[in-house]
């Protein structure tokens, strides 16, 4: 599914916004349907499909390209963390497949799929305030929950400062915004997945 081009907004962060707000509101109907909260187990789970979103874009992070654009990209992942919280909870990684990490992207394609990373960062926030009730914290089972290093605001500003401006021609900025969808899509599928 392909979204058209949104020009209502001159910033690239707010047309992402908008042309994902189906496929994000999908994807957060879907998380509460599945009640992760209800239980250490059950957060196992989404912890599970955040582990395995982390480790699509780990490559992202990494990538020296993008690092000489967002020089703290490295610092931002959190597939460790979740790795860490699996453990945490008892529960095994689940096995991923590759067709993200080996995808060929351009800048904005894979800005587009670090935007949706990085957002999930501000609803994160909200997130771990619900921990202590099931004996989770930012140092145990929650660690990708944790607050980033200089606050979630300033490291969403930061990346979305880049993120409005990079140039990118009309063929780029339709990938940019496909891929953003897609990043959302890939999410829901690792939720499935994983609460199956």
């Amino acid at each position: 599914m392909t979204a058209p081009s949104q020009l209502s907004h001159p910033l690239r962060s707010q047309r992402l916004k908008q042309i994902t707000h189906e496929p994000h509101s999908h994807l957060d109907n879907l998380v509460k349907s599945h009640d992760p909260f209800a239980s250490p187990e059950r957060f196992s789970h989404f912890v599970a499909a955040q582990y395995l979103f982390q480790r699509d874009l780990e490559k992202l992070y990494n990538d020296p390209q993008l690092i000489k654009l967002v020089p703290d990209l490295p610092q931002r992942c959190r597939v460790e963390q979740a790795v860490l919280d699996l453990a945490d909870l008892q529960r095994a990684l689940p096995e991923g497949d590759d067709c993200i990490r080996n995808k060929t992207m351009g800048t904005g394609e894979a800005l587009a799929w670090l935007f949706v990373s990085e957002g999930s960062k501000l609803g994160a926030a909200f997130l771990l305030k619900r921990m202590p009730a099931l004996g989770l914290s930012e140092t145990f089972g929650a660690r990708h929950l944790a607050e980033p290093e200089g606050g979630r605001a300033q490291g969403w500003k930061a990346f979305t400062a880049v993120l409005d401006s990079v140039e990118l021609d009309a063929e780029q900025e339709r990938l940019a915004e496909a891929e953003a969808i897609a990043a959302f899509e890939r999410f829901t599928v690792h939720m499935e997945r994983c609460f199956a």
